[in-house]
């Protein structure tokens, strides 16, 4: 039994709870245009329109439920033994809704929301607004607290010390496409520890990982847990 377990998921955990995935076919980013929704640049030229995009997905979001693999990955934190990391690219709060605590939210979430003035960060309304006042500072620039494209993703020094440390590394629901997220299993092979892909179908990485199990993310996370802890 490895002593410390890293797991990155990603859009594929939550699809079966309802919230779409961004690079499949019909995915967010194939019927909607990033460079105008996920990107500095695009908030800048339109914000009342990005911000009506993530009022959307954060209703959706709020709709949605944790499913069989979040609670199965709630589960395997409180009974492993030794030490869990939970690290999502999802920008909902499912982990924590199905019990997961001191998740690493390295693309942001979307109950939070960042003044781009003061960079105060504070819990997001459920619509947010252009012309909403930072409750710090007064100023009328607070934005989703995402991390765009062009911009650094979160705690990325936590996670190169958790993945340094690993003794296993586990991506689930993860495309593979997207970087820094996309070299962590490289990251956790070069110091020794095993590493396992749990994905609908073959990422683009999928090669790096040592083993892999391949189907719907809530019968393959609950089979994997229960193999872990001796169920």
């Amino acid at each position: 039994m490895p002593h410390h377990i890293v797991i990155l998921t990603g859009a594929g955990l939550s699809a079966e709870s309802g919230l779409g995935t961004f690079r499949d076919k019909g995915g967010l980013w194939e019927t909607n245009d990033l460079a105008k929704l996920a990107t500095p640049e695009g908030f800048a030229e339109d914000p009342a329109r990005v911000h009506a995009f993530y009022n959307a997905r954060r209703d959706n979001a709020a709709r949605a439920e944790p499913n069989p693999a979040h609670h199965a990955l709630h589960h395997l934190s409180a009974q492993h033994e030794g030490r869990v990391t939970l690290i999502t690219q999802n920008v909902d709060a499912l982990h924590e809704r199905a019990g997961s605590e001191d998740v690493i939210h390295m693309h942001g979430a979307l109950h939070g929301a960042l003044c781009a003035a003061c960079e105060h960060r504070y819990p997001a309304p459920p619509q947010m607004q252009a012309s909403d006042p930072c409750p710090n500072c007064g100023a009328p620039r607070t934005r989703p607290d995402i991390v765009w494209f062009g911009e650094i993703p979160y705690q990325m020094e936590r996670i190169e010390g958790a993945l340094l440390s690993a003794d296993l590394f586990v991506a689930i629901g993860t495309s593979g496409s997207v970087y820094p997220a996309a070299g962590f299993v490289q990251l956790a092979r070069a110091v020794g520890a095993q590493t396992l892909e749990i994905n609908l179908d073959p990422s683009d990485v999928a090669s790096d990982f040592d083993t892999a199990t391949y189907g719907p993310a809530s019968e393959t996370v609950p089979a994997w847990v229960d193999q872990m802890l001796g169920s």
